[in-house]
């Protein structure tokens, strides 16, 4: 028997994932929806970027990826508006790994409007740019859904990922970082079926 086989059908449930319940509606229609949950402050979700950037580059053909922001308290809605910011201005790209690697290596705060204004002008944002977009109505939007995803999907920390609306792990149920997108593509499998 391949260690492989042995390895995903050791994936089990209320040991390495959960159950969402009720099971939330996905935005794919048909590919299996994979959805970070996470938080720029948050030390484990700074570790777990460098899993998500190499899943990244072999993540199965019928599976699409989306991160959300969790939002729990005032600041990390200040980091969602911050995430949707750079999404509507097409700089996310450059900004979403730059966030984590100011706030975690290079110790700054970025817990204020004035702070993340900076920042994105060092990524080459204008600040009346920024501003325009940081509380606009399409913003507003977006951090309302995180933050009503983020308790539908009843995490209680992060980072979380979130399996076609029907699943949750954690690299705290998967067993660390390294095995999370283990079962990941064991739940995308399983969902494709």
């Amino acid at each position: 028997m391949p260690v492989i086989a042995n390895a995903a059908a050791d994936y089990k449930e209320k040991i390495h994932y959960e159950l969402v319940q009720p099971p939330q509606p996905t935005t794919t229609k048909d590919k299996v929806e994979v959805v970070e949950m996470f938080w720029y402050g948050c030390p484990h979700c700074n570790s777990l970027e460098p899993y998500v950037e190499r899943w990244l580059k072999r993540i199965p053909a019928n599976a699409e990826f989306v991160r959300i922001p969790a939002v729990f308290r005032p600041t990390w809605e200040l980091h969602a508006r911050a995430f949707y910011t750079a999404e509507i201005l097409g700089v996310l790209e450059k900004t979403h790994s730059a966030m984590f690697e100011a706030i975690h290596n290079q110790k700054r705060n970025l817990a204020t409007e004035q702070e993340l204004m900076e920042f994105f002008a060092q990524h080459g944002v204008k600040n009346e740019d920024f501003k325009r977009v940081f509380k606009s109505f399409a913003v507003e939007a977006k951090v309302r859904r995180a933050k009503d995803l983020s308790q539908r999907y009843g995490i209680s920390g992060v980072p979380a990922v979130i399996v076609n609306g029907k699943y949750r792990t954690s690299a705290q149920l998967a067993g660390g970082n390294a095995n999370i997108f283990k079962v990941v593509n064991f739940l995308v499998e399983q969902e494709a079926q």
